[in-house]
């Protein structure tokens, strides 16, 4: 078997675009399907889909143009729950689906939907539904509701009345598909696919030897796509991968021998020759095949330089293997101090290892290390020893460092390439037109199996090559595109399950999303409104698992880490206009109060939902403007309420009055901050007005405008007016342009000021004595979070980036 049979399953991921798939009962769908697609979780699937770098590459090719026009229909469906999408070839590169799931799961949300009249084919109703001007075919058949491109294929399930045969293995492997994925794919290489149908020589190939069925599951992010899985062969049919059957899978030693801009390398385990060669027999069907002296042969590998290969034979005992070449050999050159041999026979070898190696001429050979490096010049062999001599071989390549770091060393069958190479095979085997529209980074890109008793382990990797970052660099770690607008600020939280931190974001159609550190959607669940200013995590059950609690307009909510309502936190609020929660913990032991404030209005709830008896202050002098904060000053708590008539009151635990304020304040659209041992808030005249415990008032003149912002802890004051920022008394002139208020953040004793021009999308970072962090400011247009994400001792910074999109900065 050559190479190219492994080549193919490196583009078996771009029948991943179609995004949905069906649940079960496989014996209502017609035999023969080329690909099944499973979805255990849509939403997280399809984000993975939109983001992955590779996908959207993989997408805008030709390869994929017959299963995106007849699948892009689908994009209309409002999907839930688990679902399968199987796809038949018609045609040479024709292709119809069928999805299905249980029945009433499936949302036929598309504003332009028209249904016809419903035709009935033995006793059950086929109702032609039109979107987007393509007309699909709908009916109920048992359990499931099904959806086809094709009438002929959903008459066909309800003939079958889910008595299809189903082929044992598709059945074994579907039923281990890991759930916990967003998605799984099954391939069968016994069928014509999308695959084959843009092969150049589609014969040569010979996909369908390598295997029966291929099953993946998806792992996804924005710069890695990873498929583990299962290739089964049917144990009494010749195919490849039964070649490995009882070998142990070794670390692959051809990547130490190839150079460093080969377009990839290929390894076999070999491991015990006896059992190969009996394998071999199978394969080919042959009766007997000659023994030789190569027993001591661990692996076989290919390297590819262009449009030259060397085949490597790694051996246990190099004396062995010489003594067998011996007679084989016509002469001698030297390069390097390496001895090149030239050979009688091409073909000798080739035979012995087919098909591993077939179609290879071996003129030459030379050997280095405990290996002999055959191929058809010299040129290449001198090519090889010079990069060997040199140590610049392909186990230093980036592409290969990248994808070792992420799959397991040991394998019975391992490829590995990089950008380049993948864009040099792709030209090799495939049709024109594929490699001109694949747009893609520096990455890695590896094909690994691994023998478990009758089973072959998949994994396939495409990952970017990480550059190694320099002394403060502020590096972009991903970007990640929602379906639609951002509404919200960007914002880390806690996953109490890692210690690490998450991202939650609203989007304008009041999706909440909760995003990975990796740029995951992990999941995404539509409110019934905006959330109002900051999400607060809480601990309500003292457990150490975490809690989402905030307002939107009209509601007071709290979900758990999943995004499912934590009961009974859903309160309403008739008319609306609820300002942002605030959450008091006076002791630090987990006993919330939950302040919601609307109008003049004051609800305190307690850790179960209940209103706290006691309080006393549940309606305000007037209309109350900003979200109530509380201040621990000595053994005295302070809650803090900014009232539209100019009011600032302070009251106590209970709600009474703590200290009387004899002035009203024009206030302006800033907060409360206890700064210098005083309540401190701006008024409208750009003039700081402060209150210290005792009740006396202070106030200083800043001349700053209106729209002036603020920001303070107990002993940094941080202003921006107009494009003038002033911290600690330090002033900044920055461009011209549209600021947000500053934001201070304290992190291992270092304190970090943030302000973002919005009209231009520039965030800059300033320590506490005004000087700007080396390398900012950065693109975003929002307000910022920032912390260390992984916990990797680096800072994280999260930001709105384009008008639905976010930006995660890593700043070394």
């Amino acid at each position: 078997m050559k190479f190219k049979i492994l080549l193919v399953i490196l583009v078996i991921i771009s029948c991943t675009d179609q995004k949905k798939s069906i649940n079960s009962d496989l014996n209502y769908l017609p035999p023969n399907a080329t690909a099944l697609l499973k979805v255990h979780n849509h939403d997280q699937f399809k984000s993975g889909l939109k983001n992955n770098r590779f996908v959207q590459s993989l997408k805008k090719t030709t390869i994929l143009a017959d299963i995106r026009r007849k699948t892009v229909v689908l994009d209309s469906l409002q999907l839930t729950g688990e679902y399968t999408l199987a796809i038949y070839a018609v045609g040479k590169k024709e292709h119809d689906f069928l999805l299905y799931q249980t029945t009433d799961s499936i949302s036929l949300g598309a504003a332009d939907l028209k249904t016809g009249e419903a035709l009935v084919y033995e006793n059950h109703k086929i109702v032609p539904v039109e979107i987007s001007g393509e007309t699909l075919f709908l009916s109920t058949v048992g359990p499931n509701t099904f959806l086809g491109s094709s009438r002929l294929l959903l008459e066909n399930v309800i003939r079958s009345n889910g008595k299809n045969k189903v082929s044992k293995i598709l059945e074994k492997l579907f039923q281990t598909s890991d759930d916990t994925k967003s998605a799984s794919l099954f391939v069968n290489l016994q069928q014509p696919s999308i695959l084959s149908s843009n092969l150049k020589n589609p014969e040569s190939v010979g996909l369908s030897i390598l295997a029966d069925w291929i099953s993946v599951d998806f792992t996804m992010s924005q710069n890695t796509l990873l498929l583990n899985g299962v290739a089964k062969a049917n144990d009494s049919v010749s195919r490849f991968l039964n070649l490995f059957d009882r070998t142990q899978p070794i670390l692959d030693k051809t990547a130490t021998l190839a150079p460093k801009n080969a377009n990839g390398v290929l390894s076999f385990s070999i491991t015990d020759y006896d059992t190969f060669l009996n394998n071999q027999k199978t394969f080919l069907d042959a009766a007997s095949i000659k023994a030789t002296k190569f027993n001591d042969v661990e692996e076989v590998g290919l390297i590819f330089l262009n449009e030259n290969k060397a085949m490597v034979l790694h051996t246990l005992d190099n004396d062995t293997m010489v003594n067998e070449l011996i007679n084989l050999r016509t002469g001698i050159t030297e390069y390097q101090e390496s001895e090149i041999w030239q050979l009688r026979q091409n073909n000798y070898l080739t035979t012995l290892f087919e098909p591993l190696v077939a179609d290879l001429t071996v003129n030459y050979y030379t050997v280095l290390d405990n290996a002999h490096v055959f191929c058809a010049d010299q040129n290449t062999l001198k090519t090889i020893i010079a990069n060997k001599r040199n140590q610049s071989t392909y186990d230093k390549n980036a592409a290969y460092g990248a994808v070792k770091a992420q799959l397991g060393n040991a394998s019975n069958l391992f490829f590995c390439t990089d950008n380049q190479g993948l864009l040099y095979f792709l030209e090799e085997y495939f049709v024109s037109g594929i490699q001109k529209d694949l747009k893609m980074n520096d990455i890695g890109v590896a094909l690994q199996f691994i023998e478990d008793e009758g089973f072959m382990h998949l994994n396939m990797i495409m990952t970017e090559i990480a550059n190694k970052p320099v002394s403060n660099s502020v590096t972009p770690i991903f970007n990640l595109e929602l379906d639609t607008d951002i509404a919200t600020n960007p914002q880390f939280v806690k996953n109490h399950r890692t210690n690490m931190f998450e991202i939650v974001v609203q989007d304008q159609d009041n999706f909440l999303y909760l995003i990975s550190s990796n740029g995951k959607v992990l999941w995404k669940k539509q409110l019934d409104g905006r959330i109002q200013g900051q999400i607060h995590q809480v601990d309500l059950y003292k457990n150490g698992k975490l809690q989402l609690a905030f307002t939107t307009n009209n509601e007071f909510l709290v979900l758990d880490r999943n995004g499912e309502l934590v009961e009974p936190f859903r309160m309403k609020y008739e008319g609306g206009n609820v300002n942002p929660l605030a959450v008091f913990d006076y002791e630090k032991n987990r006993n919330y109060r939950f302040v919601v404030t609307q109008g003049r209005a004051v609800f305190m709830y307690d850790n179960q939902g209940k209103i706290v008896e006691g309080f006393t202050y549940t309606k305000a002098e007037d209309a109350i403007t900003r979200p109530p904060k509380h201040f621990k000053i000595g053994q005295n708590d302070y809650l803090v309420f900014q009232l539209e008539n100019g009011q600032l009151k302070i009251r106590h635990r209970a709600g009474g009055e703590r200290i009387k304020v004899n002035r009203t304040i024009p206030f302006s659209n800033n907060e409360v901050f206890f700064y210098k041992n005083k309540f401190s808030v701006t008024d409208s005249k750009g003039i700081l007005h402060q209150v210290d415990t005792r009740g006396k008032l202070s106030a200083t003149n800043f001349n700053l405008s209106e729209s002036h912002g603020m920001f303070a802890t107990s002993k940094t004051l941080a202003l921006m007016d107009d494009n003038t920022l002033n911290i600690k008394g330090k002033k900044v002139n920055l461009e011209l342009g549209v600021y947000t208020s500053p934001k201070i953040f304290y992190i291992n004793d270092k304190i970090y000021v943030t302000v973002t021009d919005i009209q231009n999308q520039k965030v800059y970072l300033f320590d506490s004595q005004a000087k700007m962090i080396p390398n900012f400011p950065v693109y975003g247009s929002s307000t910022i979070d920032l912390l260390d994400m992984d916990k990797d001792g680096k800072l994280e910074l999260v930001a709105k980036d384009r008008d639905n999109s976010l930006i995660v900065y890593s700043l070394n």
